[in-house]
């Protein structure tokens, strides 16, 4: 454990080179950062069209992007905005160019570093040397290291323990309600909002990659029954193209009367505007996206579908949980707070891979055997405790 500082910053960079849902994660650690250093300076480095997770975010006093794969003009740009700006640099990704950002904009580091294969991999002892050869720089420059763990170490806790050099007993970071705090909402489109009728559901059927979708005949099943309990549906998904045509292909499965009562918001909403759709929800339904994880924040009741994915890794956060784990690594049905987690059947469950064959494109049968019913019972479930 590295020794307690009472470094006082003045100006923090936190720096977030992902996605959309990994900005997201890092909301308690903005706030816990921000209960320590109730004066100083916030700014958020990360990827163009990826932030507006922060919308409003009332800790962020300026917002930094840089497209993912950055023409030399652009870096140099980055280089003379950042130069030895701030006293301290936060980088919650392991990426090598995180780690450049962190170097370059500030006087002191914390940062996360690339875990190797474990839990339930077999030890590979070359790919553990290799990390650690990866990792041994980046060690280097910072005051305090926190090393991913992708089976035992929830994502949220990842980020906390950036923080502990700073407490003395790092054991307060996890004693009070943990809060992800979601994007301030925006009004509905006019074409959404009228149509909405009391009580909806929202479904989000579409991940970032293939191995994690759930069949279209199961969306239809759960869909059909849904609407047989009197609840309007409305479809979510990005204007990606893949997405836009997955929420057309499952309406063009249900009958005439039954879609009806769906509303298709694909490409429609900007993630404030999804934040607005999602409080007025009576609950949630979804893959592993960043989208489940605005809803959980957003306090719905949201019923998420995992399958290779950890979920004591990166399960979406209850919101107000106490503790560094909320979640079991494997239990067909599990509910925490305002989420239930539901995986599919095998031993093998979670594996961390993509999918069966390891790739993107591949998918996945913990999800292709994760039946309708069973999220339907969930349904019961939450419809019940409401």
């Amino acid at each position: 454990m590295t020794a307690f500082s009472d470094l006082k910053p003045k100006k923090i960079l936190f720096i977030a080179t992902r996605q959309i849902g990994d900005v997201l994660v890092t909301t308690p650690l903005i706030s816990k950062a921000r209960e320590l250093w109730p004066d100083a300076e916030f700014h958020f480095l990360g990827y163009r069209g990826k932030l507006d997770m922060l919308y409003g975010n009332p800790n962020i006093a300026e917002i930094i992007e840089t497209s993912d794969r950055p023409s030399f003009g652009e870096y140099l740009s980055l280089f003379n905005r950042l130069f030895q700006r701030y006293d301290l640099a936060i980088i919650t990704q392991p990426s090598d160019r995180a780690y450049i950002y962190g170097l370059i904009a500030a006087f002191r580091r914390v940062g996360v570093l690339g875990g190797h294969p474990q839990g339930k991999d077999v030890e590979d002892k070359s790919k553990r040397s290799k990390s650690e050869k990866q990792n041994a720089w980046k060690k280097f420059i910072c005051m305090h290291t926190v090393t991913v763990d992708y089976f035992n170490q929830h994502v949220i806790t990842e980020k906390l323990r950036l923080l502990e050099v700073f407490f003395r007993n790092p054991a307060e970071l996890f004693s009070k309600p943990i809060i992800v705090t979601p994007p301030d909402g925006e009004p509905l489109t006019p074409s959404i909002a009228n149509a909405l009728v009391q009580p909806y559901v929202v479904m989000h059927p579409g991940p970032l990659t293939a191995y994690k979708r759930w069949p279209l005949a199961h969306w239809q099943q759960l869909i059909t029954y849904l609407v047989k309990k009197d609840l309007q549906v409305v479809l979510s998904a990005s204007p990606a193209k893949q997405d836009v045509q997955l929420n057309h292909d499952i309406i063009s499965l249900l009958d005439d009367q039954t879609a009806t009562k769906v509303i298709n918001a694909a490409g429609k909403l900007s993630l404030p505007q999804a934040g607005t759709l999602l409080r007025g929800a009576a609950f949630y339904i979804g893959v592993d996206t960043s989208i489940t994880h605005l809803a959980a924040a957003c306090n719905t009741p949201t019923i998420t579908l995992f399958g290779a994915t950890p979920p004591t890794n990166f399960g979406p956060w209850p919101n107000g949980f106490i503790g560094k784990q909320p979640y079991q690594l494997r239990a067909r049905s599990q509910t925490v707070g305002n989420v239930t987690i539901l995986q599919g059947p095998g031993e093998c469950v979670p594996c961390r891979k993509a999918g069966c064959l390891d790739r993107a494109d591949s998918n996945s049968e913990c999800l292709d055997f994760l039946e309708p019913t069973q999220v339907i019972t969930a349904v019961e479930q939450v419809i019940k405790s409401t």
